[in-house]
This record gives structure tokens, sequence and C-alpha cells, in this order.
């Protein structure tokens, strides 16, 4: 699929640059054109002048018929009514020299004439000159008559189009090798993309499925003993793990519900100023008991007001998630520390635990979707408000990002593990 993705990309990519350099191609050719031709009239302008110079310096009689070949150029001298003497040479009759009637309306219009007309060989440029006895208003004694074949233009326009299409092809060759590497790296991230998408949508099959499979077995139990007063005790141990199930399920779709909305930019998440001190000491309170329960140490230590920039509700979700995680691997007896401080460009709050810490090789994806390793400490990927399915954390790193904030992990020198939550300072 990317492939063909790649290849459509491609394509399109140098059918355009092929459309920029033909249209390119033809205003270059036809300014050349138009300049090669304008060259052409100053050569034969050039000649005749020669010529008619000549003849009013009385170098040459005007009635002799003469010939020249230079640069594949004819020149002649005619009687002003167009008339010749004597044999023309090979060349002035390959361009069908002279060619009367334009003599004739350059004597009488005493102006320069130049047309394109066909001869023997194909189409040729003809310029006619009046020479003009005693100044300008004199009589015209003769006309001199200068002609080029057109091939000399279009021989050198069809080199010019002969290098411009090799030109093109080249950077049409190069543009595709170029297209199909650019198109690979453009596609990357969209494969990358996809695979995680895939990826997701299996682990997050995986996890539904579980408790469906057991709600389902423990359902046929229930079915089959639900008459027999005897199993009344089992009857209700199998209705609380159907409940059970039932809010882990549930779980797991409020927060792939909720990583959707993020996807999407759909969850509404303020910034607004607020006292991240005030959000720390409340979230303490709700693990307070839990902790004290469980035999773990829960300290809390901040310089008073932390004003900062952000969502109140998604910071409390943000850091519920990080104290879960932490007492989750902290051992009875064990210590779990919540600071807050102002570090200048950020207003941070860090939550250490003195657990297993984090393995180096899952410090890196630690904070991405259904993440799991078979080290004793990647399980702390497995958020806890997923029940352990490995989205408690992802959800807090991109509640983090939609606050303008990031969230971070790292092992401390104890080896436990240290969160930290870092948001814009307010005002």
């Amino acid at each position: 699929m990317f492939g063909h993705i790649r290849r459509r990309l491609t394509m399109g990519y140098v059918s355009i640059l092929a459309l920029i350099l033909l249209v390119f191609g033809v205003v270059v050719v036809f300014s050349f054109y138009l300049r090669a031709s304008e060259q052409q009239d100053d050569l034969l302008l050039q000649k005749a002048e020669e010529k008619a110079n000549s003849v009013l310096s009385g170098k040459e009689e005007y009635g002799v018929v003469k010939a020249t070949t230079d640069y594949d150029v004819a020149v002649i001298v005619l009687l002003p009514d167009g008339s010749t003497y004597g044999d023309l040479d090979e060349t002035s009759f390959t361009l069908g020299l002279p060619y009367t009637y334009m003599a004739q309306s350059a004597g009488q219009e005493r102006q320069t004439i130049k047309e394109t007309v066909p001869g023997p060989g194909g189409a040729v440029r003809v310029m006619s000159i009046p020479v003009k006895k005693y100044g300008e208003f004199g009589s015209v004694v003769a006309v001199v008559q200068a002609a080029q074949s057109r091939q000399a233009v279009s021989e050198t326009v069809e080199r010019l189009i002969f290098v411009l299409v090799l030109t093109g092809m080249g950077a049409l060759v190069l543009a595709a090798a170029g297209g199909l590497f650019m198109s690979r790296r453009a596609m990357r991230p969209v494969q990358e993309a996809f695979s995680r998408q895939r990826t997701f949508i299996a682990d997050a099959s995986h996890e539904l499925k579980t408790p469906l499979t057991l709600i389902r077995a423990d359902a046929e139990v229930l079915s089959r003993g639900i008459d027999d007063p005897n199993k009344t005790s089992d009857n209700r141990e199998l209705v609380d793990d159907l409940l059970g199930e039932t809010d882990r399920m549930s779980a797991v779709l409020s927060d792939l519900l909720l990583l959707a909305r993020l996807d999407a930019d759909k969850v509404s998440v303020s910034r607004e100023p607020f006292d991240l001190a005030l959000v720390l000491s409340e979230t303490l309170e709700r693990f307070a008991a839990r902790a004290s329960a469980e035999g773990k140490n829960l300290e809390v230590h901040h310089s008073g007001k932390l004003l900062s920039r952000g969502d109140t509700d998604r910071t409390d979700q943000i850091l519920a998630a990080l104290l879960d995680n932490a007492l989750r691997f902290t051992p009875a007896g064990g210590t779990i520390m919540v600071e807050g401080r102002i570090t200048g460009k950020w207003v941070e709050a860090t939550v250490t635990d003195t657990g297993p810490g984090i393995a180096p090789e899952s410090l890196k994806r630690i904070f991405e979707r259904f993440y799991r390793d078979d080290t004793h400490s990647a399980a702390r990927s497995r958020g806890p408000s997923g029940g352990g399915t490995g989205l408690g954390l992802a959800i807090a790193s991109d509640l983090a990002r939609a606050q303008g904030g990031q969230l971070s992990a790292e092992n401390t020198a104890g080896g436990g593990a240290r969160f930290t939550l870092s948001l814009p300072p307010g005002p």
C-alpha cells in the first residue's frame, strides 16, 4: 500500500516538474527564436550596407552583378528596376536571388524592405536596401539584396531544443530518483504511525477480549448453578468477579475514548493561571489513606505558592496517575516524595519513589501506549487508569503536552524512579 502511495507521489512530483520544464522550454525556445531572427536581420543589414558603401565609393560598378558567400550570406547589386547583368554564382541561385519585385519596391519606396520568402531549398530571409547617391534625398542608383536561408536560424533553434530535451530528461530522471527518496522519507512517519495504530488496535482488542472472556466464563458457571442454594457463596464470588471485570473493561474503554479525543484535539484543556502547590496538596490527601494502609510514607515539599498555567483538573489527573504508579511499585516501608519548585522556564512537580526503578531500555518507551516489557520494572508502563494496560502514563504524557508542558522520567541514584511534570509559569 505504501509503495503504491510513494509511486503516486513521485509521479505527481515528476509530472509537475515536467509541466514546469515544458512551459519554461517553450518560453526559452520562443525567445531564442526571436533573438536569432533579429541577429540574422542584423547580419543581413550589415552585409548589405557594406556592399552599398562599396558601390557609393566607386569600388564596384552598380550595374555589375556581384555575389559573396560570407556566413552563407549571398549579396548582389541590382539596378533600381531589379534588372541584373552577368551571371550569378551557385550560392545566389541556391537562395533564389534575385527577387526582382522586392528590389523594385525598395527602389520605388526608397526604404529597406525585408521579407521571408519561399526559396528553391526552403524559406529564405531577404533584405533589399536602396543605394542613394548624394545623401538621403538623392536618387536611387542601385539596390543591394542580401539573403540567407532560414535554416541558419532553425538549425540553431533545433540544437537548443535538443540540448533542452536532454537536460530536461536528465532532470526528470534525477527528480524521479529524488522523489522516490523524499517520498520514502516523507512516508516513514506515516508508516510508523500506521504501525503504532495497528499495534494499538491489537493491544486494545486484547485488553477488551480478556475481561469479556472472563465475564462469559463466570456467567456460564453462574448460569449452571443459579438455582442451587448450596452455591450461594460461590455465586456471590462469581458476581463480584463479573462486576470487577466489567469495571476493568469500562476503565479501558474510557481510556481509549480519552486517547482518541486527545488525538483528535477534542479534549477541552484550558491554559489558565492556577496554584500548582494547592493541586499537589489536594491530590496527596486522596492518596494519604492508601499509603498509610500499605505501610508507605508519602511526603510533600514545596516552597509555597507555585503559580503555573494550565488546566487544574487535568493536572490533578496527571499527578494522580504518577502517585498511583509510585505507590504500586514502592515496597512497604518505602517513601514517595512529591516536590514542587520553580526552575525559571518551568514550574515543576516531581514524584520520586524508592521502588526498583525503570530498566534503561524502557526509559525511552515508558510513555508509549500499551508498552510492555519482560523486565520487572517495565510494568511501570501500565498506568493506573488503564488497570495495568499501559495507558495511564501515555494519557498523562498527552495531557501534559496539551497544556503546553511535558512529562519526563528518569532513574534516581538510589535506584528508584522520578517522574517530572513541567508546566509553563503563570503570570
